[in-house]
């Protein structure tokens, strides 16, 4: 069984919503913009990389980084760095390949950025391969599930008031949703106020901030959550202030989350040796699967539960994380983001099942989807 074909499949498709809601400000002639007070660009569109790698038997697997903006940019790295390796290459050897495909680029930042989004989207690909051959799905692969259904929660209330706010949580309740993650960051007086009417629903609420606030408001927030009972505290700072975030950590008791910045084992090694996480949010669009697993076993190894991020990723990269999610023992819930969700579907042949409260655990060989990109 060897590798025959790399191709690399940019999309860029819209969607009936707009990730976190629309724009306040809309853009001007441009892709991709800025959403004050957050600091990151953003696209109003739903954008990621498909990777596909056929073999000389007939069998092809799927994957996908999560590449917001600028897709063009991974599949570059696929193309030019990673395909010349893989051509002839036989996909059963995940890890060797991993090992072979992470060095390519050692002292350059090759397990970070542009470089660790490729890799994933390619190391994706070789386990769907992988769970193909073996006629088993990927989570047996990696061990076997700790469970058949993944537990999730809402990610985003996007709409512009606090009392439309609680409205949809209350509808996500009645939709068999337990959790909601709320994205602030737009002072400390304003998300506590979100907070309030949110949770006064009666559904659980964790908050993501964004990475917006100094550790003195940071503090400010965070205790006022602890005497709310909070879930976690996504994102409070910078994500480069390692100190900080340790700071934070040790003075609340609501746990504080960290993860989707991060890319590989030793990144997270480091904030776990630190304590400036309680909760570790690797995304599989950005760390692929077998760095995701690397990174579940480091910090289950500091006694901190892992909760996979997902943001705009679509199918494929949905199907990879519900794999991890099922094959890691302290996994507390998993992302469900319903804006991107109808889109992710439309890219599979046949679409994922699951929602606001939980998603099976595919069973079907591989990732357990097939991508259909002519019609899109």
């Amino acid at each position: 069984m060897k590798i025959v074909d790399v191709s690399t499949h940019p999309l860029k498709l819209r969607g009936d919503d707009v990730y976190l809601g629309a724009a306040t400000r809309a853009p001007v002639e441009a892709d991709y913009y800025v959403r004050p007070p957050w600091r990151s660009l953003y696209s109003d569109r739903f954008e990621t990389l498909i990777v596909r790698l056929a073999c000389d038997d007939g069998t092809v697997g799927w994957g996908e980084c999560l590449a917001p903006v600028g897709p063009e940019i991974a599949q570059a790295v696929v193309d030019r760095l990673l395909a010349p390796v893989l051509l002839g290459a036989d996909p059963r050897g995940v890890r060797p390949l991993w090992s072979r495909l992470t060095g390519l680029m050692r002292e350059r930042g090759h397990l970070v950025g542009h470089q660790a989004d490729a890799l994933a989207a390619v190391d994706i690909a070789l386990w769907d391969l992988a769970g193909k051959a073996a006629g088993l799905p990927v989570h047996a692969l990696l061990g076997g599930a700790f469970r058949e259904s993944v537990p999730t929660y809402v990610s985003g209330l996007p709409v512009p008031t606090d009392a439309e706010r609680a409205a949809l949580a209350r509808n996500w309740l009645a939709q068999g949703a337990s959790a909601v993650k709320l994205h602030l960051g737009h002072g400390v007086a304003q998300d506590l106020a979100t907070y309030d009417a949110v949770a006064a629903t009666g559904i659980r609420v964790a908050v993501d901030a964004h990475w917006a606030y100094d550790l003195a408001d940071a503090l400010r927030l965070g205790r006022a959550l602890d005497e709310r009972g909070a879930w976690f505290y996504e994102a409070p700072l910078v994500p480069e202030d390692v100190e900080g975030h340790r700071e934070l950590a040790a003075a609340l008791v609501t746990p504080v989350a960290v993860g989707e910045t991060l890319r590989n084992r030793y990144e997270f090694r480091h904030w776990l040796q630190a304590r400036a996480l309680d909760l570790a949010q690797p995304d599989v669009g950005r760390t692929g699967i077998t760095e995701a697993m690397a990174i579940a076993e480091v910090a289950a190894a500091h006694h901190v539960p892992v909760a996979p991020h997902h943001s705009v990723g679509l199918g494929v990269v949905l199907a990879a994380g519900l794999h991890v999610a099922a094959a890691v023992e302290a996994m507390p819930a998993f992302e469900f983001q319903p804006g991107p969700f109808p889109v992710a579907n439309r890219i599979l042949a046949r679409p994922l099942p699951g929602g606001p409260g939980s998603f099976p655990v595919p069973t079907a060989p591989g990732l357990g989807v097939d991508v259909l990109l002519e019609d899109l």
